[in-house]
């Protein structure tokens, strides 16, 4: 009977473990697509670590932050949020 059960709860665990590693995939991906691109997010990146740091790794209060901040944002970003109409 123990054997059985410790059969059941190792499946389980897997089950448990594969489904965490495919929503950490998903939340990744969309995470990334978030970002944006390498060179919007090189253009940005010195304004993120000046005025959001705060909210470093929260990509949706990041740019959140950015748009609160943007007359004090750098041209190169400044026109990252123009291009995206944000």
């Amino acid at each position: 009977m123990k054997a059985r059960f410790l059969r059941f709860v190792g499946v389980k665990s897997r089950a448990r473990g594969s489904s965490t590693v495919g929503l950490f995939l998903t939340l990744f991906a969309s995470a990334a697509h978030a970002q944006g691109t390498a060179e919007q997010r090189r253009a940005c990146t010195p304004d993120v670590y000046r005025l959001c740091a705060g909210e470093i790794p929260n990509v949706r209060a990041i740019t959140a932050c950015l748009r609160r901040n943007r007359a004090s944002l750098s041209e190169a970003c400044r026109s990252v949020f123009d291009q995206a109409g944000g």
